[in-house]
């Protein structure tokens, strides 16, 4: 593998780094809101979920009544 000076990779760094497509403020707000969404759906279906099996397990070993 070829040696790469220093100041050659940062070169080359900054150019990619040009390349990136940044997200708008309007993107950003908008995905940040949809994974609160999906936070908030998986936490109620988790909440049932864990409600329901709980449920089935003290029924079938007959505990907690």
């Amino acid at each position: 593998m070829p040696r790469v000076s220093p100041f050659k990779f940062l070169q080359e760094v900054r150019t990619e780094a040009q390349k990136v497509t940044w997200p708008t403020r309007r993107e950003t707000t908008i995905t940040t809101a949809m994974v609160f969404v999906m936070v908030a759906v998986a936490a109620v279906f988790f909440l049932f979920a864990d409600q329901l099996m709980g449920f089935a397990v003290r029924t079938v070993l007959g505990i907690g009544g």
